[in-house]
């Protein structure tokens, strides 16, 4: 039996700002995952060149680009399930109770990586315009058959 890998570039509230670094840090991922506050179509279309992209819709996401952007999606990666949304405050289910491996969210634009209850929640930070004296960054999620690990990547600015 082989085991697969799988490497997912995970990406937030870009705000319409997205990086040469974070689109380097991206390369080579077979998926990206954008978790919200994307800013603008175009975003999403230079992302889209880098791998295929799913996408959150953000609190400051609007306008007709935006519409079909859903709230919060289910990806299935191998047999690994996630669920992504913009802000964790809105998790209105239990999501080791729910069969989810990961949870994937943004908005604080605050890097972090915790497991809880045998989850991993993972916000990969904003990729964006810097907010305070919080670091750029963006995230990697690398899946060898159910196992997870996630990395932070900080981007030289």
């Amino acid at each position: 039996m082989t085991q697969t890998h799988h490497l997912i570039g995970v990406i937030s509230d870009t705000h319409g700002l997205l990086r040469l670094q974070a689109v380097q840090a991206l390369e080579g991922s077979e998926l990206i995952i954008h978790a919200g506050d994307v800013g603008n179509a175009e975003v999403l279309g230079a992302l889209q060149a880098v791998a295929p992209v799913r996408a959150v819709r953000g609190n400051t996401d609007r306008g007709a680009w935006a519409r079909e952007i859903p709230a919060a999606e289910v990806v299935q990666v191998g047999g690994v399930l996630l669920y992504v949304l913009h802000d964790l405050h809105a998790l209105d289910l239990d999501p080791a109770g729910a069969g989810f491996q990961a949870v994937i969210y943004g908005h604080s634009h605050r890097p972090d990586v915790d497991r809880r209850q045998g989850v991993l929640f993972l916000n990969p930070g904003s990729a964006g315009p810097r907010r305070f004296t919080l670091p750029v960054t963006v995230a990697r999620l690398r899946l060898e058959g159910t196992s997870l690990q996630a990395e932070v990547v900080h981007l030289q600015i």
